[in-house]
């Protein structure tokens, strides 16, 4: 019955599957969830609050092509989103720039900013660990303060690291930006789907050559074997578009795949608002959690209550309930990824696509272009 079988009806199965059909091919595609969207699927909960179940996503790109091409399936809402940090209880924005710095240093942001400016030029963008290996020590100071701050701890928390584990030749390359723009993205287009990802997933699905099974594990059903590629039982000599992780398709022989996964603890309070209007605020020198989402700052919903949730990094085990979410790249994971990537490498028209699949993270405009890419080459 069908041409094409994809594994994952997130962002890169469904554009995958969606382009396919233009070749007039049929598509079934699998997935392990009860709903469609992976990890950018969104509801309402029990209060009619819009909610990402699995954390806040933000659509922010430069790219043309994937603008246009998913403004076939969505109109959207614009969001210039901005962060802050909650250092001591204060509202930083972050990335730190020279708002960040006037409330960081109050008494001293007039003359900071003019060394900055002078030794860096006003709208560049500065590494921390430039200013903290700067002669001068007002801006080693500013470094240091950034360090400290904003990323250590918050590092530690994300990736579960001690102090000493983390080194500052790779953290401190986040820049300070000598500028009063608190934009997050600096992307041209930036915002949500007017109506929420999932009715943009729904669209793309709505296609007379797609069937989507739901509450599907790829591995209960897709077998390879000396050469050949079977599904439920019979042979299957049509494409696989493989979006799931890799590792635990063959049941991890050789070894689990390292990530960090996250768990969101989801609250709802019967006022306006939560955290002043903020949509996301990182805690970067306190709490257990790194980020503290607002949801109905993200959609511009209007409702007399809100939900937040808080947001806690630990590393992932495979255990019923948990999702892989960033891949941990060093040397050592990649030769471990690449014995998986080559036990397939055998079968013919079998594809890897997508961050679990290749085993790196990719924001949702670059998994949309690789998937428009592949569906150019293979068919």
């Amino acid at each position: 019955m069908y041409s094409t079988i994809v594994v994952g009806a997130g962002v890169a199965g469904t554009v995958i599957a969606r382009e396919l059909t233009k070749k007039d091919e049929k598509v079934l595609i699998i997935e392990k969830k009860n709903h469609i969207g992976g990890n950018c699927f969104d509801a309402r909960d029990e209060h009619g609050v819009l909610i990402h179940p699995y954390g806040p996503h933000i659509f922010h790109t430069n790219s043309e092509v994937v603008r246009t091409y998913l403004n076939e399936f969505t109109d959207w809402r614009d969001f210039h989103h901005e962060v802050v940090a909650n250092v001591h209880g204060k509202y930083m924005p972050v990335p730190f720039n020279l708002h960040t710095l006037k409330e960081a240093f109050p008494e001293e942001a007039d003359a900071l900013k003019e060394k900055l400016t002078a030794a860096y030029g006003m709208g560049n963008k500065v590494p921390i660990l430039d200013l903290m290996n700067h002669e001068d020590p007002d801006l080693q100071k500013i470094g240091k303060f950034v360090y400290d701050n904003i990323y250590v701890y918050y590092t530690m928390k994300q990736w579960g690291k001690k102090p000493e584990e983390i080194d500052p030749a790779v953290t401190a390359r986040v820049p300070v930006n000598v500028s009063y723009d608190n934009g997050y993205f600096a992307d041209k287009y930036q915002g949500l789907p007017k109506e929420g990802f999932t009715p943009m997933f729904d669209a793309m699905l709505n296609h007379p050559n797609i069937t989507v099974e739901l509450n599907t594990e790829a591995k209960d059903v897709l077998k390879l074997e000396r050469g050949r590629k079977y599904f439920r039982g019979e042979e299957f000599d049509g494409k696989v578009i493989f979006t799931g992780p890799l590792d635990e398709f063959f049941d991890c022989k050789y070894g689990r795949l390292p990530y960090r996964t996250l768990r969101f603890d989801f609250e709802y309070y019967d006022k306006a608002d939560f955290q002043d209007g903020h949509s996301v605020v990182n805690y970067t020198v306190s709490e257990d959690f790194t980020r503290i989402t607002e949801y109905k700052w993200l959609t511009g919903q209007d409702c007399e209550g809100t939900t937040i949730s808080k947001e806690y990094p630990f590393a992932y085990t495979g255990a019923e309930g948990e999702i892989p979410y960033y891949s941990i790249a060093n040397p050592e994971n990649e030769a471990l990824y690449q014995k998986y990537k080559a036990d397939v490498e055998e079968y013919k028209d079998f594809y890897l696509l997508g961050r679990l699949a290749e085993y790196k993270y990719y924001n949702i405009d670059v998994m949309v272009e690789k998937a428009l890419d592949l569906s150019a080459k293979i068919s």
